[in-house]
């Protein structure tokens, strides 16, 4: 069985983030970068369905140069090749990154393609819907549980209030949500091999964006630091607060 993976390098959670001078991006500067969470899922689950039917899992990135290191983190966990579609410009949207992976798909064939519901620097959880669109496969989101046989998955997705019980044939596309199992750490030999393993080096073709950043801005926080006690009129009043001055309910 043939597994497409596409991963993404995104900022670190635990890194402080300061908004570039362009006032439209993030400044790189002393931010580490790692694999997208959710992508880990999604290899993790490749990884786990080729030792149980065989076959080959392919990971592949849209990016600049550094997103080789990324790469290599998903080699060193198991993939068994990597392919980067270089893009020199960084200020890419979805389509971009969806349409060029679609392109490299279809000269590949796969049975199956995974990736993360989102990265999540952007949480666009825009470009599983777009591939599925571009190549004309069926998509399933969200996915917390994955069950696969030649023919089909039957897949557990979640839901608002609930979970979902989704069948699709093969090939199809899923998006691998946070609980879907649990990623594996390399092992520093595996770590040292990837950083000799040869990466395939695409271009990346030229496409219109169809999304534009207009602005970026860290996220106000504000406080009142305003403290109530347990009483009925108390709770009132906090209500009142959320409704008429935050704007929250």
């Amino acid at each position: 069985m043939n597994i497409l993976v596409a991963v993404s390098r995104v900022p670190d959670t635990t890194t402080k983030i300061l908004i570039g001078n362009d006032g439209k991006s993030i400044d790189n500067n002393n931010v580490k970068f790692i694999l997208n969470p959710y992508d880990e899922y999604a290899l993790e689950e490749a990884l786990q369905i080729r030792e149980k039917n065989s076959g080959r899992v392919v990971a592949i990135t849209v990016g600049p140069t550094e997103n080789q290191e990324t790469l290599r983190n998903a080699l060193a966990m198991g993939a068994d090749d990597a392919v980067h579609i270089k893009s020199k410009d960084e200020n890419f949207d979805s389509f971009f990154v969806a349409k060029n992976i679609a392109n490299y798909a279809k000269s590949f064939n796969p049975d199956l393609i995974l990736m993360g519901k989102q990265s999540i620097d952007f949480d666009s959880l825009q470009v599983p819907s777009i591939l599925a669109e571009l190549l004309d496969l069926p998509v399933i989101t969200i996915v917390t549980k994955l069950n696969l046989d030649s023919t089909k998955v039957i897949a557990e997705r979640e839901v608002e209030g609930g979970k979902e019980i989704v069948e699709s044939s093969l090939p199809c596309i899923i998006s691998a949500q946070k609980g879907l199992n649990d990623p594996r750490y390399p092992k520093l030999p595996d770590i040292m091999k990837a950083k000799k393993k040869t990466i395939e080096e695409i271009p990346a073709q030229a496409f219109d964006n169809k999304v534009e950043v207009i602005s970026m801005e860290l996220p106000l926080r504000q406080r009142l630091n305003k403290i109530f006690n347990a009483g009925d009129d108390e709770i009132k009043e906090v209500v009142r607060l959320l409704h008429e001055e935050s704007k929250l309910i």
